[in-house]
This record gives structure tokens, C-alpha cells and sequence, in this order.
């Protein structure tokens, strides 16, 4: 049977135990071998994807960005990633059992998550202070604030380039890219440049 992106990368990983890797060499070896037992099926897509999830969950340690190794005496579960109950709990309690973003809850038919506000690979814990309820809809959508993280923070350097060089247009552009952030209450908790 043929093995997931996920398997083929721990194989990879496991047979060079403590070395540092980009992901280059191990998305080749990956795409390479899931072509080899996947006949006629196109190449994975989201092979560093998987790389950075199975470093969230304790199977990978991330060395620094883009530098992954694989440690046997390291090997940490993801129970690590989850609330305890009792802290889930807490966090739904004080949060009326309602999304912090939305005011919805199990009240209105609507499903709720314990959420991290700082996620486990960023340093994030499991308590109390640093967990809030999400319903899942605005979960899934903090899913690929990431990316939407990253571009706001390359907007505010823009900014701040177009600022010093007294860019107008740019000036213009940037505070609309900031507007459309706050418009869609996305990455608040990036603070847009005072000068607006």
C-alpha cells in the first residue's frame, strides 16, 4: 500500500536521524518517491506544508525557518497540542460558550473550538490566558491567517520604504491594502502604521 506525504517525509527524515535539512532535498525525495508508488497520480502539492505540521505536532524539530531535523529521543506526541478538558472547559465558561469573534455559539446552532491565540510552534501553552473560543468557521479562517499575517507585515514595510521616500501612490495604495484588512476585521491584532 502505498505510503501518505506525511509517512514518505518521516521515512526521510528517520533514515538521516539528526541532520538539518531545508525543505528542497526532502520535498525532491518525497515527490520522487510518492510518483514511484502512486503510478499516474500527480505530484504532491503540499509536501513543506506537511513538513511544518508534523514539526507542530512533535514529530519534527524545527530547527529555524525552513531547517527541519528528525530527533529519536525528541519524539513528542501532539497531546501536547491540545487544551487539557478542564482548561477547554474553562475557556468555553468564560467565554459564554460564544466565538469572540462572531458573539455565536452552541445556542445558535453553531459549533464551537478552544483555539490557541499564539499557536504551540510559536511558543503558545495550553492554559487558560492563552486560549479563546472560536466557532469554527472563524477557526478555519485563523487557519490561513499566516498568510495573510505575512502580507500585512510586508505591507507595513512597503509603508514605511514609501513613507521615507515620500511615495504618494504608494502611500495611497498601501493605507487601501490597510483599509480592506480592518474592513474585514483580518490580522487586528497587527497594529496598521499610526499614519493614517
Amino acid at each position: 500500500m502505498a505510503k501518505t506525504i506525511e509517512e514518505l517525509i518521516l521515512n526521510f527524515f528517520m533514515n538521516h536521524p539528526k541532520i538539518e535539512f531545508r525543505h528542497a532535498p526532502v520535498d525532491e525525495w518525497v515527490t520522487a518517491q510518492y510518483i514511484m508508488e502512486n503510478e499516474g497520480k500527480s505530484p504532491p502539492q503540499d509536501v513543506r506544508r506537511a513538513v511544518r505540521r508534523l514539526a507542530e505536532i512533535g514529530k519534527l524539530i524545527k530547527v529555524r525557518r525552513g531547517i527541519f531535523k528528525y530527533d529519536p529521543d525528541y519524539d513528542h506526541e501532539a497531546d501536547l497540542q491540545e487544551f487539557p478538558p478542564s482548561v477547554k472547559q474553562a475557556i468555553f465558561q468564560r467565554d459564554n460558550y460564544r466565538c469572540v469573534v462572531c458573539n455565536l455559539g452552541q445556542e445558535d446552532g453553531v459549533e464551537i473550538a478552544a483555539d490557541h491565540k499564539i499557536p504551540k510552534s510559536r511558543g503558545g501553552t495550553n492554559t487558560l490566558e492563552n486560549g479563546e473560543t472560536l466557532c469554527i468557521t472563524h477557526n478555519n479562517m485563523k487557519k490561513n491567517y499566516t498568510q495573510t499575517e505575512a502580507g500585512k507585515r510586508f505591507f507595513i514595510h512597503i509603508y514605511e520604504s514609501a513613507l521615507q521616500n515620500r511615495d504618494e501612490k504608494m502611500i495611497a495604495f498601501c493605507r487601501a491594502v490597510f483599509d480592506a484588512y480592518d474592513e474585514h476585521d483580518v490580522n487586528g491584532h497587527i497594529a496598521r502604521p499610526n499614519n493614517h
